[in-house]
């Protein structure tokens, strides 16, 4: 697959169902929110499997989607892919257990913070595209 590749909601489910059971160091499973890269997270057995960021010259929205009352940190957060952090993320693959992951950099004001979360089918929803500001 195109490391460049826009994936659309279908394709992000696709690869989200596929099931691994097989336990390895990456331990994708054991990250259903987002969270910080751990240094010892085994980068270099990740491979690009797309984007769900959209036009590179227009500028994404940092709304964020959570009708149920969850947060930015929460497990059972919606992944949404037209709303932040999610229309920002790549799309990731462990080359060993052949799990998927989202992953993005947080940028702060004074700091950046490679950021990973599991991607589960049980949370991909199918949200209406955020509006931005005028």
């Amino acid at each position: 697959m195109n490391t460049e590749q826009a994936l659309t909601i279908d394709e992000l489910r696709a690869l989200a169902s596929a099931s691994v059971t097989d336990s390895c160091a990456c331990e994708i499973a054991s990250y259903p929110g987002w969270t910080r890269t751990p240094v010892s997270f085994p980068q270099a057995q990740m491979r690009p499997a797309g984007t769900l960021a959209g036009d590179p010259y227009a500028e994404p929205t940092f709304a964020e989607y959570h009708p149920h009352g969850t947060n930015y940190w929460s497990p059972d957060a919606p992944i949404a892919i037209h709303y932040f952090p999610y229309n920002r993320c790549a799309v990731q693959q462990c080359s060993v257990c052949l799990r998927y992951c989202l992953s993005y950099v947080e940028a702060g004001g004074y700091y950046v913070e490679p950021r990973i979360r599991a991607l589960d089918v049980r949370h991909i929803v199918d949200a209406p595209v955020a509006e931005q500001a005028p």
